[in-house]
């Protein structure tokens, strides 16, 4: 499916707030209690979701043994000293 662009408006109240329009959440997957990241680039912002470690499990898969976090913080170093 390709990205249209679409003209979304909404209100910022005196306290600064607004409320993302519901096509707004949809695109970006968002439900009550999610986070958004903002970007500022010259005149333009980009709204971004953050995603939680609970949403990112399972992400990609693993079949092997688990692993301690020990043992996954040596592989990054490792990793991180080979570049």
């Amino acid at each position: 499916m390709k990205d249209m662009a679409r003209n979304i408006e909404s209100r910022v109240t005196e306290q600064g707030q607004t409320t993302l329009p519901k096509p707004v959440l949809e695109a970006l997957g968002l439900k009550a209690g999610d986070r958004v990241r903002y970007f500022i680039a010259d005149s333009e912002v980009r709204i971004v979701s953050v995603l939680s470690i609970s949403r990112l499990f399972g992400a990609l898969p693993y079949d092997g043994p688990p692993i301690s976090v020990e043992k996954m913080e040596q592989a990054l170093s490792e990793g991180i000293s080979e570049a």
